[in-house]
């Protein structure tokens, strides 16, 4: 078997309708497109958004605040997850993906204090809510920005 002989399975494809071929055919003349109108001129595309000349719903309604484009938002992660990792042992970002935790860390990691920890582990991340590392040093372990 080669290249040129592989074929689609039986049925699986159908033949492109051609339009615009008499109207015998069932769509000839308008082609399908019907009388007029903007949809019916060759070159139409529907841009993103577009409500017909009216001024579109993003632009009617009110804006409010400042949104940073250039945000490096942190992931997230609750206290509770650092649980099942052994007495001592030292904890990165690199460590949750691998254990699957968390699926991407692009900008850093944050602790929030969700959760209880028991274990002695020494938690490395970029940030932590006070309350976060209160309960690490609390169980025994360390908190380090890194």
């Amino acid at each position: 078997m080669r290249l040129h002989d592989l074929t689609p399975a039986q049925g699986s494809t159908e033949p492109r309708f051609r339009v615009g071929r008499g109207h015998g055919s069932g769509a000839g003349k308008t082609s399908g497109r019907g009388h007029k109108g903007q949809k019916s001129r060759s070159g139409y595309s529907a841009k993103r958004g577009f409500e017909g000349g009216q001024m579109p719903l993003a632009r009617r309604l009110p804006k409010r605040g400042f949104v940073n484009i250039f945000a490096k938002p942190l992931t997230a992660v609750n206290l509770g997850v650092f649980e099942r990792f052994p007495d001592g042992a030292r904890v990165t970002a690199e460590d949750l993906l691998a254990a699957g935790i968390i699926k991407k860390c692009p900008y850093g990691l944050k602790v929030l204090s969700g959760g209880e920890l028991k274990t002695k582990v020494t938690v490395v991340a970029s940030a932590f809510s006070g309350a976060a590392r209160e309960k690490i040093e609390k169980a025994g372990g360390r908190a380090e920005v890194g």
